[in-house]
């Protein structure tokens, strides 16, 4: 009986783990970017000087994208991912923030 219990108890850790991180491999259905990080985004785009919230904000949609920008990996794929990341957040920027504020 007390085997039981563990095992029960096991199992049910197990499936709070496995349930945690089910979504994380999953597509996005929602909205990519935030109203923050769409704010922020224009901004950048409109050449003004940049704050550190919108340097944040910009880091925050690439991670979102794919890109890792960790320094203590040495990545072979480098600037190629942040290229493709960069490419991924436009398409959302023009996608997602056109729509909410239109020009």
């Amino acid at each position: 009986m007390e085997n039981l219990t563990r095992n029960c108890s096991t199992l049910a850790a197990l499936a709070l783990l496995l349930t945690g991180y089910a979504p994380a491999g999953m597509p996005q259905s929602g909205p990519h970017l935030s109203p923050t990080e769409c704010r922020d985004l224009a901004a950048i785009r409109s050449n003004a000087p940049r704050t550190k919230s919108q340097h944040q904000s910009e880091l925050s949609a690439l991670r979102k994208a794919g890109y890792n920008p960790s320094p203590w990996r040495d990545d072979p794929h480098y600037p190629a991912n942040l290229h493709a990341a960069q490419r991924q957040v436009d398409h959302w920027f023009e996608t997602e923030c056109q729509q909410s504020h239109p020009k």
